[in-house]
């Protein structure tokens, strides 16, 4: 029995008859493999006539057990462009494995699955994913399908998250977001872990992302501590928010890094303890601070906010006074570089970013779930990182010159 033989041993049909009849159906612009298509009886019968084959070589290769066939079962195959009814021979001791179309295969080829993966990283929920796959396919897919095409995700993202880094980082932005995941019948927070990375060469990356219930100082430490388990050996400066403990933290697993805390959440934090009526005079008076020119002026106009705000709102000022060191690091760069590291926003712009493909999820059903997802998403939003940050050059030329022999970046 040949391949040809095979796929053209359809009743009444030639050769020639079935070339004048795909002709046609191109021109008419049918699809020859989807439902009711000219191919599919073709493909099913070449599938099933190459099954048959291996079950008369599994046979004869156990008759000394006796073993015989056993029917036929019947299950429905999909690919890219439809499905079918496929008929798989059965042996009596049930030792037959094909190899062609697996037992328990039920997607022909990659194809379908790659359309599935596609369409999931593009935030798509699996019920849209089972119509879209349905009105433009006739496939029809259950959501617990989708959901193992989408598991196979899981030895790469494994993969990916403990992948080795470079050595060096000239800049990190580290932050966390929060979504909500099912676990044992409860809906909690999950606090995800994210960290951005500048390398030498200016392209940004994201290093990692790391699960927890909560944001914390002592599970950041674990954080970085993964970050030297994976080849970091320097980070120059780490821009970061105002968590309680995060310096200590970056210090500890990384002690020659400077830490830049985020202007933007420092001015939130603050305008939140003064009253309504006098915010527009205090942020006004307050920008003389962190927009100065230089750190000696920026100290300055510290002490007159304080003369004018301080009697009224002590908390505030204290809590300028105290971040001081880590609010004012950007001062001594220029300003392409200041516009880089005052604040989070290249870590908060990717949050906005990852949103886009998780919004429509109330709560995820698992962690694995929410991980595959933030996966894609990560693998979609860095296809637009092609391009240095804004005046790399001149960021990477005064790096080098205030971190002397720390970077690689000789000519």
């Amino acid at each position: 029995m040949t391949t040809n033989k095979t796929i053209l041993d359809v009743p009444g049909m030639d050769l020639k008859q079935l070339q004048e009849q795909i002709v046609a159906e191109i021109r008419e612009g049918k699809s020859l493999l989807g439902k009711g298509g000219l191919l599919t009886p073709l493909l099913k019968s070449a599938l099933e006539a190459t099954l048959e084959g291996e079950m008369d070589s599994h046979i004869d290769e156990t008759r000394h057990n006796t073993n015989r066939r056993n029917g036929k079962s019947t299950k429905t195959v999909k690919h890219s462009t439809g499905s079918f009814e496929l008929d798989t021979p059965r042996d009596r001791d049930g030792s037959f494995e094909p190899e062609l179309v697996k037992k328990r295969q039920t997607i022909l080829n990659h194809a379908l699955d790659e359309k599935v993966l596609g369409l999931f990283s593009l935030g798509m929920s699996y019920d849209d994913i089972r119509k879209h796959l349905s009105e433009m396919y006739d496939v029809d897919i259950s959501a617990a399908k989708i959901s193992a095409v989408t598991d196979k995700l899981m030895p790469f993202i494994t993969e990916w998250r403990n992948r080795p880094l470079e050595s060096v980082y000239p800049i990190i932005f580290l932050d966390a977001m929060f979504f909500k995941t099912r676990e044992e019948g409860k809906v909690i927070q999950k606090a995800i872990y994210n960290i951005l990375g500048v390398n030498q060469q200016g392209h940004k990356e994201i290093l990692g992302f790391y699960a927890a219930e909560t944001e914390g100082a002592n599970f950041w430490l674990s954080v970085l501590n993964d970050l030297r388990n994976r080849g970091v050996e320097d980070i120059l400066i780490a821009c970061i928010d105002g968590l309680t403990g995060f310096p200590d933290a970056i210090q500890s697993a990384f002690p020659k890094t400077e830490v830049q805390l985020c202007i933007v959440h420092q001015i939130r934090q603050s305008i939140r303890y003064v009253a309504s009526k006098d915010q527009k005079d205090f942020l006004k008076d307050l920008k003389t601070v962190y927009a100065a020119d230089t750190k000696d002026l920026a100290e300055q106009n510290l002490l007159l906010l304080d003369e004018k705000w301080g009697a009224k709102y002590p908390i505030v000022l204290k809590s300028w006074q105290t971040k001081w060191d880590y609010l004012s690091a950007y001062f001594k760069y220029t300003k392409p570089v200041r516009r880089l590291i005052y604040t989070t926003n290249p870590i908060e712009g990717f949050h906005r970013q990852v949103r886009k493909y998780t919004k429509s999820k109330g709560a995820f059903t698992s962690e694995n779930a929410l991980f595959k997802l933030l996966y894609s998403a990560i693998q979609q939003i860095k296809k637009k990182w092609n391009m240095p940050v804004r005046d790399w050059a001149e960021t990477i030329s005064q790096l080098d010159i205030y971190f002397e022999g720390r970077l690689n970046v000789g000519l």
